[in-house]
């Protein structure tokens, strides 16, 4: 009721301009994507350019920039019922050299805006197709969306107005809400109820007007799952597309395995739990009534692992995580290609045993299958998790490119 009353107060013009923005599909406000295969989506994330090194220029020297339609930049905070930033260091604060900045140009001690915000509106200007969306939330940050989701209309005015910051206003062509999970558990356990999620989708297309409004949602279709806990076909109507997360179904949390690919595309003999793959989840969303063009299959850009396996194929049993560079039982594709090379696929989906680890990883073969199947199905495209763990020429990026056509 309270989100109800706000939108019936909202100014005449933003109730007259919604319905068109509401109702628009997929391939109406993303024209100019349609044309080159569709979304071609990967996130950047703020704190990669500590550890990981990795900063908006290796868009460019990698070569993806030119091979992407938009970028989700990840994550903004959601505390205190609205939307915050992130790292500010990282944001808007870190001073770029002449060789680290993607036009080249040294930042100042005393221009007004620095940080990776700064490189990605050079970036547009590098590369004016390129559409950016800041998104808020993700698996640590999630928590705070129950308490957000109390005054959806509220929230979203808090988002618009950071979004929208005189400081970096023209950087974010969008808002990406990554809810993880509405009426459902996480990092912490959600008990909004099935149409909060709704809801505040609502409520940030009204504000947001024609502007992108996306989110990324589950992948879990199994029986009474995490699709099932909150209406995505009922805040579809809302959404330009939805990030489906069709990867982390299983890892090393279960050290005794049995080892299985954490991104299965389809089913398969022997997969630990029904309704966790790809195939699955598409289909579930598609039966629920969402347009298949409003849908974007996810690709992991990384592999998860166990040690101590008792044999090559999926299925076996395992005594722990597998070591990685970052944290144990996972790591970049850039670090497994030549550490633990593929020696099998399965279910659409490339695996890897070397010595006492098992790996499942997608490569450029098993990414070029998931967006032919991605095109059979008519979804709007596909994104990825997370530039980082790419080849330094990108290729993983090139594969989903050349894939999506």
């Amino acid at each position: 009721m309270r989100a109800l009353l706000a939108l019936l107060l909202l100014p005449l013009a933003v109730l007259l301009a919604a319905p068109s923005s509401q109702a628009r599909p997929a391939d109406q406000a993303n024209a100019d994507t349609q044309a080159v295969g569709g979304v071609k989506l990967g996130y950047f994330t703020e704190w990669g350019v500590y550890q990981r090194n990795y900063h908006v220029k290796d868009l460019v020297t990698s070569g993806s920039a030119e091979k992407i339609t938009h970028i989700n930049y990840a994550f903004g905070n959601v505390t205190g019922g609205k939307c915050a930033l992130g790292d500010s260091y990282a944001d808007i604060e870190k001073a770029y050299t002449a060789d680290q900045s993607v036009d080249g140009v040294a930042d100042t001690w005393d221009q007004p805006l620095r940080g990776n915000f700064n490189q990605l509106k050079k970036l547009k200007a590098k590369y004016p197709h390129i559409k950016i969306l800041w998104s808020f939330g993700g698996w640590t940050w999630s928590g705070g969306f129950g308490q957000a989701a109390q005054d959806p209309a509220g929230f979203a005015q808090s988002c618009y107005d950071l979004v929208h910051d005189p400081r970096w206003e023209g950087v974010f062509d969008g808002i990406d809400l990554d809810w993880e999970y509405p009426n459902a558990c996480g990092l912490s356990c959600d008990t909004s109820g099935p149409a909060a999620f709704k809801n505040v989708m609502q409520a940030f297309r009204a504000k947001f007007g024609s502007e992108l409004v996306t989110a990324a949602i589950t992948a879990d279709a199994s029986d009474g799952g995490k699709i099932d806990a909150a209406d995505y076909a009922g805040a579809a109507q809302y959404a330009d597309w939805y990030n489906v997360m069709t990867y982390d179904f299983f890892g090393a949390w279960d050290a005794q395995g049995p080892t299985a690919p954490h991104s299965p595309l389809t089913s398969y003999d022997g997969i630990p739990k029904a309704g966790f793959s790809s195939e699955a989840a598409i289909a579930k969303l598609k039966g629920k009534g969402i347009p298949a063009e409003k849908l974007l299959l996810g690709v992991g850009f990384y592999g998860r692992g166990w040690t101590g396996v008792s044999q090559a194929a999926p299925g076996g049993t395992a005594t722990g995580p597998a070591p990685g560079k970052y944290e144990q039982g996972i790591d970049d594709y850039k670090e497994l290609k030549g550490r633990c090379p593929a020696t099998g696929t399965i279910a659409g989906t490339a695996y890897a045993h070397c010595g006492s680890q098992w790996w499942s990883y997608d490569t450029p073969e098993t990414i070029a299958g998931k967006m032919g199947w991605a095109k059979q199905q008519g979804l709007g495209g596909a994104f990825f998790w997370e530039f980082s763990g790419d080849t330094a020429n990108g290729e993983l990026a090139a594969a989903v490119n050349s894939g999506l056509g």
